[in-house]
């Protein structure tokens, strides 16, 4: 869709279904503007909404021109600025017949109103100051969230903790470039008002805060669009099971034919409130078979893309030359957290397994033992490349709720997502490392010695970067582009 160009305050009354669109018990219309009441007015019956008070609800009727009754509805009036958009809103609770959504819209176009563009009534939020731009696009994350992880993200952001934590950072650049501002104005007296080290302390402690947020972006993607979790092994190692229980569903074929598997499954599960896109692969060996070879390469283009591996291991096969494969894969992957996954013990005859049981592998919270665990295995020069080993039955359900727990763990790093200002939005992203790489320039010229005039320009940067954040500064196009991804009655 294109983005539709709104660079100034509108202040027309506007109209559009606020609820998703299909056939529900009831649906919301809003109409925004000034004026509103007098649109409205003509085909209203039931309290004068002249003077009618602001955050009160009423019953009445919705008349069409022939004075037929098109819906019998509650109307909730809003005030402005004490509304969403700043302006005077009602909101028109109908039926939720599409037909009556549809004629309502259209009836309320009929005596003056506009279709709202998509984004319109929170862009009229973001233009008459009832939002940032930040907590704007915080707004569309919480509309779309789709775990518990998500949806607290996008609520620090839509309520203002970020803008709150962008601008406590502001400040302290501000302070920075006022003291080289100052520097600049008495230049000719050669004064510094600005002790060197203080400043180069300021700009370190800030370059932290800065790539800090900017290494949390990773997280903060994966925990919003769901967490990449490849399931991968030999053939016949039981991935279709292990999958069908994180899913707790019968989404995979089970079978004891080796190879049974042979293109990407996959599906999403919340797990202790995190979004996890689980993906089983076919086996991993060498094969004639055309069909299962192209398989095995869409398997290896899933691992190169995830967030978490479990290597699992057959402990009823030939361990030692599944422990070689896995290992020569997991030195290909650097990016991604490994669990070794060392599945069916319940059948394992005097399997070793038993030495790194759940209670000894660290599950859970701690992942102290993963170590120990992987070293008795693959050795110390080879263990570090592990993040837990663990044992588990996928067929009988033995070690999976501990399995779900080191996932967990691993998905949120070092963030923790109910309470950490985590970057979920590329935009945001990008500002951030524009505006480190400004004061990193800052820094090195804090130690070469440049003239604050330098020095300054590079901070002013800084600011300017994070000033887009916001908002505070913008462009035309660039709210174009962030509020037409908005739905229509948003």
């Amino acid at each position: 869709m294109e983005p539709t160009m709104i660079s100034a305050v509108q202040t027309d009354p506007i109209v559009a279904v606020s609820t998703p669109s299909g056939m529900g018990g009831i649906a919301v219309v809003r109409l925004s503007g000034k004026d509103a009441d007098k649109v409205l007015g003509k085909c209203w019956k039931g309290v004068a909404l002249d003077g009618i008070a602001s955050h009160s609800a009423h019953l009445g009727k919705v008349l069409l021109e022939d004075d037929s009754v098109l819906d019998e509805v509650v109307l909730t009036f809003f005030k402005g600025p004490r509304s969403f958009t700043g302006e005077d809103v009602f909101e028109i609770s109908c039926h939720g017949s599409r037909w009556i959504q549809r004629e309502l819209v259209n009836l309320l176009v009929r005596h003056g109103a506009r279709a709202a563009a998509p984004g319109e009534f929170t862009q009229r939020a973001f233009m008459n100051g009832r939002m940032d731009l930040a907590q704007a696009e915080g707004v569309i994350d919480l509309i779309s969230a789709s775990s518990k992880a998500s949806h607290r993200m996008a609520m620090r952001q839509a309520n203002g903790r970020f803008t709150i934590y962008l601008d406590n950072l502001r400040d302290r650049l501000i302070e920075f470039a006022s003291l080289l501002e100052l520097e600049l104005d008495f230049s000719e007296e050669e004064v510094e008002f600005a002790d060197r080290k203080r400043l180069r302390d300021l700009a370190d402690e800030l370059l932290g805060v800065l790539h800090r947020l900017a290494a949390s972006y990773s997280t903060g993607r994966s925990l919003k669009d769901g967490v990449p979790v490849v399931i991968a092994g030999a053939p016949n190692a039981g991935k279709s099971t292990l999958l069908n229980q994180l899913l707790e569903e019968e989404k995979a074929i089970v079978s004891d034919v080796p190879g049974t598997t042979r293109d990407i499954i996959e599906d999403t599960c919340e797990v202790n409130g995190i979004l996890f896109r689980f993906i089983d692969t076919a086996g991993l060996r060498d094969t004639a078979d055309i069909v299962e070879r192209i398989g095995i390469e869409r398997a290896e283009d899933r691992l190169s893309r995830a967030s978490i591996i479990l290597w699992l291991l057959d402990t009823t096969g030939d361990t030692d030359n599944q422990l070689k494969e896995i290992l020569n894969r997991v030195g290909e992957l650097p990016d991604a957290s490994h669990l070794l996954v060392c599945n069916k013990v319940d059948l394992a005859n005097n399997c070793e397994s038993e030495k790194y049981s759940p209670a000894e592998a660290g599950q859970g919270e701690s992942l102290c033992g993963a170590d120990a665990a992987a070293e008795s295995l693959f050795g110390k020069e080879t263990a570090h490349l592990f993040a837990a080993c663990m044992s588990i039955s996928a067929s009988e359900g033995y070690g999976i709720d501990e399995l779900k727990g080191v996932m967990t763990s691993l998905a949120c790093k070092e963030y923790n997502p109910d309470t950490d200002i985590i970057l979920t939005n590329g935009r945001h992203y990008a500002a951030i490392l524009r505006g480190a790489e400004a004061l990193s320039r800052a820094r090195a010229a804090l130690d070469t010695g440049l003239s604050a005039d330098f020095i300054a320009q590079d901070v002013r940067e800084t600011l300017h970067h994070l000033a887009t954040l916001t908002g505070t500064i913008s462009t035309p196009d660039l709210l174009a582009s962030i509020f037409s991804r908005f739905c229509i009655g948003k």
